[in-house]
This record gives C-alpha cells, sequence and structure tokens, in this order.
C-alpha cells in the first residue's frame, strides 16, 4: 500500500463536503479527488498545511504509512 490518504475519514468526521473543502483550501475538485482518492503521487506542504488548518487535524491524521507485505524484507 505505501502512503493511504485519509481525507474522506476527516471530511467526514468535520461534516464537510469536497466542495466545501475545495473552497477553503484554494484547490481545484479534480486535485482534492485524487488526493481523496489515493491517487496522488505527491503532495507539498502548503497543501497539507492548508487541509490540516481547513479541518482542524494535523498531518499524521490525513497520512498513514501501510507495510506491503512486498515491502517486507523477511
Amino acid at each position: 500500500m505505501g502512503i493511504v490518504v485519509n481525507l474522506d475519514v476527516m471530511m467526514a468526521k468535520r461534516k464537510m463536503s469536497l466542495n466545501e473543502l475545495s473552497e477553503k483550501v484554494d484547490l481545484t475538485l479534480s486535485n482534492l479527488s485524487i488526493l481523496k482518492t489515493g491517487k496522488a503521487k505527491a503532495i507539498r506542504f502548503s497543501t497539507l498545511s492548508a487541509l490540516c488548518k481547513a479541518l482542524d487535524c494535523q498531518p499524521g491524521d490525513l497520512l498513514e504509512f501501510e507495510e506491503k507485505a512486498s515491502d517486507s524484507p523477511f
């Protein structure tokens, strides 16, 4: 898996729609959708900061690491 984006979880906890979040962080709906679905290859710190501010959370609430079975050296 690698890095998992929990944007949808935080949005649900804050009862915030994708449209509302898009306006608050000044990102397009398509870019937010790419993040939300985990298809993004990278995220800028400025974007992560804006998301954390809008959702009143920490970066660790939005991102987590899941090790793939193939990533294991054993």
